[in-house]
């Protein structure tokens, strides 16, 4: 069985490397959501797959984006001089965000806290099956774990500025999986 959760958050980006101009020349915005799907092989006691009040981690770690700029690490330095000292909330990524590559970040992290999830109440094998981001209303990218092999990266890649990593609750998500 499949179960999904769904979040949200604001961001705004510049993608480079793209083909139009306007995105990969200017710094934009997108109302995202993110639709994370998990599946096991049977129910819990509660004939559920996972209670979602489990995945309060994953929603942290989602939260981190909204209404932050999230910069490319590849990205030229003077641009990201320039994205760290005028924004409060900087998440510095290995992948370029584009729905494709928030789709696979997401995916690996999400992963990482999924497995780290304690599981008491007779859960089977829960799995991360998916993750979609929606960067409009019309588009979205979905990642799978086959997709992970696109790309080569690990949690140490991924960086939050003080201005993100103040407003965590108590860091567990981040502490969960080994922080970065």
């Amino acid at each position: 069985m499949i179960i999904r959760k769904k979040f949200r958050f604001e961001g705004a980006h510049i993608v480079r490397n793209c083909t139009s101009q306007r995105c990969r020349e200017n710094i934009h915005g997108h109302s995202y959501e993110v639709e994370v799907f998990l599946k096991s092989d049977r129910l819990d006691n509660g004939f559920m797959v996972l209670d979602f009040v489990l995945l309060n981690n994953v929603a942290e770690f989602i939260h981190s984006f909204d209404h932050a700029y999230t910069l490319w690490n590849q990205e030229a330095i003077e641009v990201k001089e320039a994205i760290y000292r005028i924004n409060s909330r900087v998440a510095e990524i290995p992948v370029s965000p584009s729905a494709e590559g928030y789709a696979l970040l997401f995916f690996f992290v999400i992963g990482q806290i999924i497995s780290k999830i304690r599981l008491n109440n007779g859960e089977g094998n829960v799995q991360l099956h998916a993750v979609r981001v929606h960067e409009t209303q019309s588009g979205y990218a979905e990642a799978s774990a086959e997709d992970l092999a696109l790309v080569s990266f690990s949690l140490k890649d991924v960086r939050f500025n003080e201005g993100i990593k103040r407003e965590w609750k108590d860091k567990t998500w981040w502490n969960l999986i080994g922080g970065f």
